[in-house]
């Protein structure tokens, strides 16, 4: 069983920045691709950002690319999101994920842990 904790998340101005920590539990935490997924109210949720278990690979969707940057800490088994110039759009709760093949999917189904997700807020 593995366990995500997510952390970081706050209320902040449009322009501003937030970096997302998610902490997981287990001794193998460096096998797992990890993804970051965040759900506006009334939306489905959507893919952020991907990073396979190397961190060789990594995804991003077009509307955060050149703004967010998705890293990992193997030694501290915890995954990051740098979130930059930050929008409206960009207010959802996010929620990390891990994915024990080591791949790192923009497809939700992929993964099979989830953490409870922490809320971003953007003020314009």
């Amino acid at each position: 069983q593995v366990q995500l904790v997510e952390s970081g998340g706050g209320l902040v101005q449009a322009g501003g920045s937030l970096r997302l920590s998610c902490a997981a539990s287990g001794r193998t935490f460096s096998t797992y691709g990890m993804g970051w997924f965040r759900q506006a109210p009334g939306k489905e949720r959507e893919f952020v950002a991907a990073i396979s278990w190397r961190g060789h690979s990594i995804y991003y969707t077009d509307s955060v690319k050149g703004r967010f940057t998705i890293s990992r800490e193997n030694a501290k088994n915890t995954v990051y999101l740098q979130m930059n110039s930050l929008k409206p759009e960009d207010m959802a709760i996010y929620y990390c994920a891990a994915d024990i093949f080591g791949v790192g999917s923009h497809e939700g189904a992929e993964y099979e842990y989830w953490g409870q997700g922490t809320q971003v807020t953007v003020s314009s």
